[in-house]
This record gives C-alpha cells, sequence and structure tokens, in this order.
C-alpha cells in the first residue's frame, strides 16, 4: 500500500489530469460552450470512478455551473483556463479566467460567504425568490448540494483563478 504523497505545507497532492485553455472571446461567443466543456471534462475524467456515469453526470453538472460563472465575465480579452486534477475521491476544479477588478471583489465575498455557516440559509432564501440565479447563488449551490470547497487565488492582474474541490465520490444524494 503507498503512501499518500503532500505537499510541504501538508496539503495532499492533486494529480493533474486534465487541462484546456481558450481565448475568453471564443468561449463567451455561445453558451453551449459551457455545456460541451463541461461534459467533455467529464466524460474524460470519470471513467475509473466507482460509478463513471453517476460521478460523470455530477461532475459535468457542477462544471457547467462554475464555467457559467466565468461565461459572465465582463473582461473581453485573455484566456480560459480549465484544469481539473484528483487527488483520492476529490475532484479539484481550477478556473482561471479573465475579469475587472470589481469582480474580483465579488468574487472573495461571494466565495468566503459560500463557506460560511449560513451558507445552506442563504442558499435556501435565494432560491425561493423569483430571481434568476446570480453568480453567489451558483457558487452557494456548489458548496451546498455538491459539499464544494471553494476558494479564490492568487493570479496575474486582470484574472481570477477560482478553483472548487469536489468530493463527489462519497456524495450521497
Amino acid at each position: 500500500m503507498g503512501s499518500v504523497r503532500h505537499e510541504p505545507a501538508g496539503e495532499p497532492i492533486f494529480e493533474p489530469m486534465i487541462q484546456i485553455d481558450m481565448e475568453i472571446k471564443t468561449f463567451v461567443s455561445a453558451w453551449k460552450h459551457c455545456d460541451y466543456v463541461s461534459t467533455y471534462m467529464a466524460r474524460m475524467i470519470s471513467q475509473n470512478r466507482s460509478d463513471s456515469v453517476r460521478h460523470s453526470n455530477l461532475f459535468s453538472s457542477a462544471f457547467n455551473e462554475v464555467l457559467e460563472v466565468a461565461f459572465r465575465t465582463r473582461h473581453a480579452d485573455g484566456e480560459l483556463a480549465c484544469r481539473v486534477s484528483r487527488h483520492g475521491t476529490t475532484d479539484r476544479i481550477e478556473l482561471t479566467f479573465p475579469c475587472m477588478p470589481e469582480e474580483r471583489q465579488f468574487y472573495q465575498a461571494a466565495v468566503s460567504q459560500a463557506a460560511g455557516f449560513e451558507a445552506r440559509e442563504r442558499y435556501l432564501n435565494s432560491v425561493s425568490g423569483d430571481l434568476a440565479p446570480s453568480r453567489e447563488v451558483v457558487l452557494l449551490e456548489l458548496a451546498v448540494d455538491y459539499n464544494a470547497t471553494l476558494r479564490v487565488e492568487e493570479a496575474e492582474s486582470d484574472t481570477i483563478k477560482l478553483v472548487v474541490e469536489l468530493p463527489l465520490e462519497g456524495l450521497q444524494h
């Protein structure tokens, strides 16, 4: 039995699986790109899971939500980078995309609220209203429905790196 490899700070090492990069202009030119990318990535990474069809469906749905957040960026230039890596039963999505400074502040605030105690209550209140789903609701949904861990990491200026860890293999619903 092999040992688990860890980063120097004690964090587990996520092994890279697949990455897709594209110009943000191309990505935001059609809504269907969210579905195409999420479906393709899900099929590629789900083949060795205990229930590959279930895992593919869950991952595709969650990843589509993450991509829709990037789809709404107001920044017209740059690249979208989608990287998926894995450690044990957890898949990590790293989505790097261009954003305006005020968008970066929004994401940092929304991600911190998704990690808070009131995330479930905030999510239920937001979906019971008549408003269309916002980017914040999408992030709350990932945390509540998919048990995702979200964070914003440092990236180059005018970009943001959204990291979403999904423990889908052990998800009960």
